[in-house]
């Protein structure tokens, strides 16, 4: 019995599903390499049919943080195994199409060159399609990055690449940098070591958002597989390579996060620091350092590595990751530690409390801390009136804690809230920038944005349309301005060591500052529910769970009755500016108690989040330590039930 025909034996008898047939067939009978064949063989003959759904049941398809996936298999074929890099990376990339490899990132960007090719004619415009694409250090990232490149040129565009691993808030900066037509990331932020993806940006520096994002998506899927063979060679011949200017030039954008640069001489900050082995230390240290940080880097971390030996996680939120930072903080008596993802996109953080030990903050601490820091700051120095505008905007995610929210309107700017992902937040950039252009036009004024500085940029956009003052999400991500138009690690380090230096001088702790805003604003806590669900399988569970909350709205968690739910796929929700929320499966579940959460599927995960908000109000002179402690044992109480209520939906 042949490959193919024991394929569909194996579907026939339910271990393979409709859609992995479909698809491994189409596979075999595309012109790709002989190994493809041989690979596929090699995991019928195990019977692995588990693993062969995992791969083919579906196509990658792009979510909140692009197209991500698995590049090693559960099980690594001998093909596909070959002789292994230094760090352990397989020859091949694992075959499937639900797998991040050669052919699936060809067709990505093929589908990509199309769409911009096609904008482009729309627009009138007959320029040559350009990209920038930067890698992070995972497995098979440089050869991604080449192979994109070299396909890009064949199409007939011009790519441009870095000459090593870079992260993504300098991909964002330098697509608006060299005026390119599109950028992509090579990275899988945080995942596991054998994820990898592919992130695709707009002309604005932004991720790609609708109706760009589903267009991209329909021509990729329209790219026939027997069109990748002749791209799979790669080529470096014209492909252009960045050198130092443009990493000067991100340099100088990044240290504009800095709004008060005197505290870094007086403060004498010191300042632990890990990349985790990602790209971190590439732009980060530079920029502390130059500041007047002291730089302590943790070694054992600091060179590129793609296993992230030293970590279970190279996720900045987990406190793991940040144990060998802290433990070095302890023994040179730094003030804080920062720590980045791979692709440098988030930060982590822990401060020295009064009691001397470092304290590890949250995402929503953090912040809600450089808001309120950021703000008063730009008040004091005359950038925003002092009684704040509506004019001035904090941007955060619906899954970010409503601390900011009550900061925003203490402060008396806007608050705009946006689905999450930090691509909706740059939309609210991209929209701001737009009606300044607009208004100026009526002026007769061509404006240059990016070679606007950026002092006088905030006044204009006070004046003609809305200023970006600070924007953040819950999952370790924040943006001072709008000189890039994804969240930025880098920045952030900058900014985040500016408050602590401010903080020294001020004979404060960070954790002092921290309490006085929930003295001010009440207390408020976050917590996360995630079921983790991969495979065929776990993608039936997670829509069983997304399906059953809008036919069968949740009426009550743990004896607390639900007052409000808010469905995003169906109703119409308008943010602060009164502009139409997109259509999004997530919902917002208000409680009787005043907490209330948001439930999602992650777009660049496999797993289904639920973001808890807990909050009380603090009377003057109470203690706010017994606050916080019944507080967090409501919250854990509420979380528990939204997780036995979820599992309970996802076998139904």
């Amino acid at each position: 019995m042949s490959t193919l025909e024991q394929i569909k034996s194996a579907g026939a008898a339910g271990h393979l599903l409709e859609s992995t047939v479909t698809n491994l067939t189409t596979w075999l009978e595309a012109d790709l390499p002989d190994w493809v064949a041989e690979s596929v063989d090699e995991l019928v003959k195990a019977a692995a049919w588990d693993e062969l759904n995992d791969r083919f049941y579906r196509y990658l398809a792009f979510g909140t943080g692009g197209m991500r996936g698995r590049t090693i298999g559960r099980i690594t074929t001998e093909v596909e195994k070959g002789e292994l890099g230094p760090l352990g990376t397989p020859t091949r990339a694992a075959a499937g199409c639900n797998v991040l490899n050669d052919f699936t990132l060809v067709r990505a960007t093929m589908g990509l060159y199309r769409y911009i090719s096609a904008y482009l004619a729309t627009q009138e415009r007959s320029e040559v399609p350009s990209i920038v694409i930067a890698h992070d250090v995972r497995h098979f990232s440089r050869h991604f990055c080449e192979l994109a490149a070299s396909t890009w040129i064949k199409l007939g565009g011009s790519a441009f690449i870095f000459d090593g691993p870079r992260s993504t808030p300098q991909l964002s900066f330098s697509v608006r940098w060299l005026k390119a037509h599109t950028g992509v990331v090579i990275t899988a932020s945080h995942n596991p070591p054998h994820d990898n993806g592919f992130k695709a940006y707009f002309e604005d520096g932004a991720q790609v958002v609708p109706p760009h994002d589903k267009g991209i998506v329909d021509l990729v899927g329209a790219v026939p597989l027997n069109e990748l063979q002749s791209f799979l060679d790669v080529s470096s011949d014209r492909v252009i390579t960045l050198g130092r200017p443009a990493d000067d030039a991100y340099l100088a954008a990044a240290a504009e996060a800095a709004i008060d640069d005197r505290v870094f001489e007086k403060a004498q900050l010191k300042v632990g620091f890990t990349n985790i082995h990602g790209v971190g230390a590439v732009s980060s240290v530079p920029l502390l350092a130059h500041a007047g940080c002291h730089v302590h880097e943790v070694p054992e971390q600091c060179e590129f590595d793609a296993r992230f030996p030293t970590v279970k996680s190279p996720n900045p939120e987990n406190a793991e990751a940040l144990a060998l930072a802290i433990k070095m903080a302890d023994e040179k008596g730094l003030d804080v530690i920062m720590a980045t993802d791979p692709d440098c996109d988030r930060m982590g953080c822990a401060v020295r409390g009064a009691d001397g030990k470092m304290h590890i903050l949250t995402g929503n601490q953090i912040g809600s801390l450089l808001a309120d820091y950021r703000i008063g700051k730009y008040k004091e120095l005359g950038w925003i009136p002092a009684e704040g505008s509506d004019r001035v905007v904090l941007v955060k995610t619906f899954v970010t804690t409503p601390l900011q929210d009550s900061i925003g309107k203490a402060h008396g700017v806007k608050v705009i809230n946006t689905l999450t992902g930090f691509k909706w937040i740059a939309a609210k950039m991209r929209g701001y920038e737009e009606k300044l252009r607009e208004a100026m036009l009526m002026q007769g004024i061509g404006l240059d944005y990016d070679a606007t500085p950026f002092a006088s940029r905030a006044k204009l956009l006070q004046q003609h349309s809305s200023f970006y003052a600070f924007g953040s999400e819950e999952s370790y991500g924040y943006l001072p301005n709008d000189c890039v138009r994804d969240k930025d690690g880098n920045a952030a380090c900058l900014m985040f060591a500016e408050f602590c230096a401010a903080v020294k001088l001020s004979g404060e702790t960070v954790l002092d500052r921290l309490d006085a805003l929930y003295r001010q604003h009440g207390y408020f806590m976050e917590g996360t529910v995630n079921l983790y669900y991969e495979g065929a399988t776990g993608a039936d569970k997670i829509a069983r769970i997304l399906s059953t909350y809008r036919s069968d709205h949740p009426k009550e968690f743990g004896g607390v009755a639900v007052s409000e739910f808010l469905d995003f796929g169906v109703q119409d929700i308008r943010d602060a500016d009164d502009e139409l929320i997109p259509k999004q499966d997530l919902y917002v579940v208000s409680m009787e108690n005043g907490y209330s959460f948001a439930a999602r599927g992650s777009g660049t995960e496999p797993k289904m989040k639920f973001y808890v908000f807990a909050n009380a109000p603090v009377a003057e002179g109470a203690d706010l330590a017994e606050v916080k402690a019944a507080v967090a044992t409501e919250l854990e109480r509420i979380k528990s039930a939204i997780e036995a209520d979820a599992k309970v939906r996802a076998e139904s």
